[in-house]
C-alpha cells in the first residue's frame, strides 16, 4: 500500500446545461459548478464546508463520502455556483412575458408613480429566472468523488516524496550508529590504561603502603565500572530495531501516521540516553547528529496519515 501525507489540493468544474423537453442540453445557457478541496496535517479527521446556500442540502452526502475516503487530516470543502449566458441575449417566454406583465401591473396598482419596466429589464429578470440552474444530487456527488480521487492521488506523491526521506534520514542513524559502535571499546581500553598508569603513580608514591594486587583489582574495578557506565550497545541495539520498524512500516504503508510518530518519539530517547553516556567529543557529535536527523523526521512524520 502507498504512503499517504495528509497535506493535499484537488479542484474539479463541471458546466450544469439547461435541458430542453427532450432531454438535449440547451445552447442557451449554463451554470458553471466548481468543487474545491484542500487538506493539511491533523491528529483526526476534521471537515469543514464553505457551500452556496443552494447546495447546502448535500453537505451530509460530502460529508459520508469523504469520511468513507479520508480517515486523517483538516480537510476544507469549497464549491462556487456561477450562472453564465451562453453568448447572444434570448427572447424570453411568453409565459415569463405573462408573469412580468402580472407582477408590474400589481406594483403599479399600489404605486401609481411606478416606472414601467423596459426592454433592458425585461431581458435581464427573464435571464436571472432562467438561469437559476443548478446541480442534482447525483452531480453533486460525481464531481465531488472527482475532486477526492485528485486529493488521494495528490497525498500520495506528497507521501512517496515524504518517504523517501524518511527512509534517507533512516539510513544516515543507521551510519552514525555504525561509527558509534567501535568507540566504545576504544574508550574503555584507553581508560584502563590510564587507570592503570594512576595505580602505578599510587604505588611510587605511597612507598608500599598497600598491597600491589588489592590496588591494582581496585584499578581495574574501577576501569570495570567504567565500562558499564558508558556502554551504549543496548541503546543502539534497540534504535537499530526502532529503524526496522520504521523501514518496514514505510514499505508496507497504509494508515501508519501515529505509529511512526511513536517511533520517532522511542527514537529520541535512546539518542538521548547515547547522548547522557557519552564520555568523548565524537560520541555527543554522533548523538547530536542523530536528534537533528530524528527531529527532522519527526517534523515530516506529523504529514503522514
Amino acid at each position: 500500500m502507498p504512503v499517504y501525507s495528509m497535506t493535499g489540493y484537488a479542484t474539479a468544474q463541471q458546466d450544469v446545461l439547461a435541458q430542453a423537453p427532450g432531454g438535449e442540453p440547451k445552447s442557451a445557457g449554463h451554470t458553471h459548478f466548481g468543487l474545491e478541496i484542500r487538506s493539511v496535517n491533523s491528529r483526526f479527521l476534521d471537515l469543514s464546508f464553505r457551500l452556496p446556500e443552494e447546495l447546502r442540502q448535500h453537505e451530509p452526502a460530502l460529508r459520508e463520502l469523504l469520511t468513507s475516503k479520508l480517515k486523517r487530516g483538516k480537510v476544507e470543502v469549497r464549491a462556487a455556483l456561477d450562472q453564465e449566458a451562453a453568448g447572444a441575449l434570448r427572447e424570453p417566454s411568453s409565459r415569463q412575458l405573462q408573469k412580468l406583465n402580472a407582477i408590474q401591473d400589481t406594483i403599479r396598482a399600489w404605486l401609481p408613480q411606478a416606472a414601467p419596466l423596459s426592454v433592458a429589464d425585461v431581458i435581464r429578470l427573464g435571464s436571472n429566472e432562467s438561469n437559476t440552474l443548478l446541480p442534482s444530487a447525483e452531480q453533486v456527488l460525481a464531481l465531488a468523488g472527482k475532486a477526492v480521487k485528485e486529493l488521494q492521488a495528490a497525498r500520495q506523491r506528497e507521501g512517496a516524496r515524504l518517504s523517501t526521506m524518511l527512509q534517507d534520514r533512516i539510513g544516515q542513524l543507521r551510519t552514525l550508529a555504525a561509527q558509534a559502535v567501535p568507540l566504545v571499546p576504544q574508550l574503555v581500553e584507553q581508560q584502563r590504561q590510564r587507570f592503570l598508569e594512576r595505580w602505578k603513580e599510587a604505588m611510587k608514591l605511597g612507598e608500599g603502603a598497600a598491597a600491589p594486587e588489592a590496588a591494582q583489582d581496585r584499578a581495574l574495578s574501577e576501569a570495570t565500572a567504567f565500562a558499564i557506565r558508558i556502554d551504549v550497545a543496548e541503546e543502539i541495539s534497540r534504535l537499530e530495531s526502532h529503524l526496522d520498524e520504521l523501514s518496514r512500516l514505510l514499505e508496507k504503508g497504509g494508515e501508519l501516521g501515529k505509529r511512526l510518530d511513536f517511533l520517532i518519539q522511542e527514537l529520541h530517547r535512546e539518542a538521548n540516553t547515547l547522548g547522557s553516556k557519552s564520555s568523548a567529543l565524537e560520541l555527543t557529535r554522533i548523538s547530536v547528529d542523530m536528534k537533528v536527523a530524528i527531529e527532522q523526521m519527526r517534523e515530516q512524520v506529523q504529514n503522514i496519515e
